[in-house]
């Protein structure tokens, strides 16, 4: 049971963005911005960078949803988004990847444990500037999603199948779409009435 009284009926980030639509929108906006707008990491590289920093931060409804999103961008290839969980080192990625997903891990441990070796080894595989800021700022947001989700003690459905229904959504329509429906819903359960379609 959540530490507060949310919506039982959605799990997780869905249940807060519905009980604070003031601060859904900025997070969302966030989350449109760093995984589904166009840059030079495909949005696949940047799910794949969201879902092992929430791995790591043991938050499992952060993990399932953007395994999941991950998973939708790769064909609907689970197995490699559970390599990356459990061993990135030996997963079927790019060395500029593995090396991206090495800062994200040491920024989730604490900002000041990356490095400028860390740094001018992920330019040595191709990196550029852009890609270094994302991925620092990826894992810093979700260190702060990931919190968000279990400090209120969110519960988070345990039927893979949930986020894989969920995922193709976000896939197709974005962060932003995905939370106004939220929000719609949730305020349509409590006045009783059907939520606009």
């Amino acid at each position: 049971m959540a530490h507060i009284q949310l919506d039982e009926k959605l799990p997780g980030i869905r249940g807060l963005f519905a009980f604070s639509p003031q601060t859904a929108v900025p997070m969302s906006e966030l989350a449109e911005r760093l995984l589904h707008s166009p840059g030079t990491l495909s949005m696949a590289e940047r799910e794949l960078i969201a879902t092992y920093v929430s791995s790591q931060n043991d938050c499992y409804y952060c993990q399932s949803a953007h395994g999941a999103i991950a998973a939708a961008y790769l064909g609907g290839n689970e197995d490699l988004v559970g390599e990356v969980k459990r061993d990135f080192e030996h997963a079927a990625i790019s060395e500029k990847l593995k090396a991206l997903l090495s800062i994200a891990g040491k920024v989730q441990r604490g900002g000041k444990n990356v490095t400028p070796e860390d740094v001018e080894h992920a330019r040595s595989l191709g990196a550029t500037d852009r890609e270094i800021h994302d991925t620092v700022l990826i894992a810093a947001a979700f260190c702060m999603y990931n919190r968000y989700v279990d400090g209120l003690g969110t519960w988070a459905p345990q039927d893979a199948d949930t986020y894989r229904q969920r995922a193709a959504a976000v896939a197709q329509q974005g962060y932003v779409k995905a939370m106004e429906a939220y929000v719609k819903t949730a305020h349509a359960d409590a006045s009783g009435q059907s939520p606009a379609r």
